[in-house]
């Protein structure tokens, strides 16, 4: 799959149903995979924290998860489409279908405590047969305690071929990286707020929104307090990186 660069970081544009190829690809051949995503929230901390460009590294792919970043790449010339941006509200429910034909074990790590089991149990109830295991995310992190070495060993324990992280950027990409080595999964995939969309203690934004790019207006006014910095400040800086690059893009080539 051909990698492309948008605002400094590289990302392999997917469609569902290359990243449900990729998947089926690790559990047949029994490797580990780290299957990341980027929206502009994570490009920000990609150029200010150094573990995240860390985690982004030994990622092996990193898929758009922002309406925006396909149109940012569309002005830089890529051949991007809708299908091309794949978030988790939209992909939860075929991700789980894909689950139940390949006889998939998940396993669900993160929100607070029961959110990720709620979710578990809405999800088992709308797939027949769907195997998932749950824990929360409000345990002792450094990759040394006791809690986290026994979360690693049930997580092993259980073998899922999917494991997934959401424990919220960038906290997820930190346990990731600190972990990935010690973890018995074909695909480890960041999560985000995904397990909170489907419970319902955070609310999904009309997918209408999400087509149109206007995600982010929808979480501002739902969460102003927890979200104005990401979403008012944030940006400038990355929009400052691809005013250069049009810049160039514009410049004679002979100059």
């Amino acid at each position: 799959m051909k990698r492309i660069t948008l605002l400094g970081v590289e990302i392999t544009p997917m469609t569902v149903a290359d990243l449900h190829a990729l998947i089926a690809e690790a559990v047949v051949s029994g490797t580990r995979r780290v299957i990341a995503n980027h929206n502009l929230h994570s490009i920000y901390l990609y150029h200010h924290d150094a573990e995240m460009r860390s985690f982004y590294a030994r990622a092996d792919y990193a898929h758009i998860d922002g309406m925006l970043l396909v149109v940012v790449g569309k002005l830089l010339g890529y051949p991007l489409t809708r299908q091309q941006r794949v978030t988790y509200a939209d992909w939860v429910r075929p991700l789980m279908a894909e689950a139940v034909r390949q006889k998939l074990r998940i396993y669900f790590l993160g929100s607070k405590p029961g959110v990720a089991e709620r979710a578990a149990g809405i999800l088992c109830q709308e797939f027949a047969g769907l195997q998932i295991a749950t824990m929360h995310g409000y345990f002792d992190a450094c990759s040394t305690s006791m809690e986290n070495q026994e979360l690693i060993r049930q997580i092993n324990a259980w073998r899922p071929n999917l494991l997934m992280v959401g424990m919220g950027m960038p906290r997820q990409e930190q346990w990731i990286l600190e972990n990935m080595e010690h973890i018995q999964a074909n695909v480890i995939l960041p999560a985000g707020a995904c397990f909170d969309y489907v419970a319902g203690t955070v609310p999904t934004p009309p997918r209408w929104m999400g087509r149109a790019g206007l995600e982010w207006l929808y979480r501002l006014l739902s969460e102003p307090r927890r979200l104005w910095r990401r979403y008012l400040l944030e940006p400038w800086l990355l929009l400052a990186i691809l005013a250069v690059k049009l810049l160039k893009r514009q410049q004679p080539s002979n100059l």
